[in-house]
């Protein structure tokens, strides 16, 4: 009996930890674009389908559309931009549908008033790790300033930073819990290094 009583603890415990989706039928669509690296999208989609159980297929690479390009600040991708072309092109088959690029992207910051954040200089076009509405059927994920020369830490970003933008389509807003990957990035990649691989209950409980 006693040994039963054991195993039974050590499941509890095992299941407790694991993060099942409750949605299992939510199928999701990686698309990147020219030059991303195949490895890294391979190790994004098993990061989805590790934990939120969703169905998830690669698409052909493809190129970012020249009209999303460019150079008020520096060489860059508008986010916004890709992200709408990305569900204007989903198939109807597909929930969410992901873009992946090593490219620079950039968005326009806002205040609470619904006016540029001052200064204006800095916040027009504002270089991000990624976008995603909130809710949404599409998000973009850039590995361009997320660079790291240990590469496990560079592949703990991508996937905080994808599950994060994933978490936004779902409906999920920033989170204050400072373990969760949903906490906002609040302009720096030390607060992705800070939060952990996972959801906090509270937004579990929300998805």
């Amino acid at each position: 009996m006693k040994n039963l009583l054991t195993i039974l603890i050590v499941l509890f415990v095992f299941l407790g930890c694991s993060r099942p989706s409750k949605n299992e039928s939510t199928t999701i669509a990686i698309q990147p674009f020219v030059g991303f690296p195949k490895n890294l999208t391979d190790t994004i989609k098993q990061a989805i389908e590790d934990y939120y159980h969703f169905n998830t297929t690669i698409y052909k690479e493809i190129t970012i559309p020249k009209e999303f390009y460019t150079t008020i600040k520096s060489p860059r991708y508008r986010a916004d931009s890709i992200i709408s072309f990305l569900k204007l092109n989903k198939a109807d088959s597909i929930n969410h549908i992901i873009g992946l690029t090593t490219s620079d992207i950039s968005v326009t910051k806002y205040d609470n008033n619904g006016k540029i954040k001052t200064p204006a200089s800095k916040y027009q076009d504002w270089g991000v790790f990624g976008l995603g509405y909130r809710p949404g059927a599409s998000c973009i994920i850039s590995t361009y300033r997320i660079k790291h020369p240990n590469q496990q830490k560079y592949i703990d970003r991508i996937k905080k930073i994808t599950l994060h933008e994933l978490g936004h389509n779902l409906g999920l807003p920033h989170c204050k819990n400072e373990q969760c990957f949903m906490r906002d990035a609040a302009e720096t990649i030390k607060t992705v290094d800070q939060v952990e691989l996972n959801l906090c209950d509270k937004c579990f409980s929300k998805i």
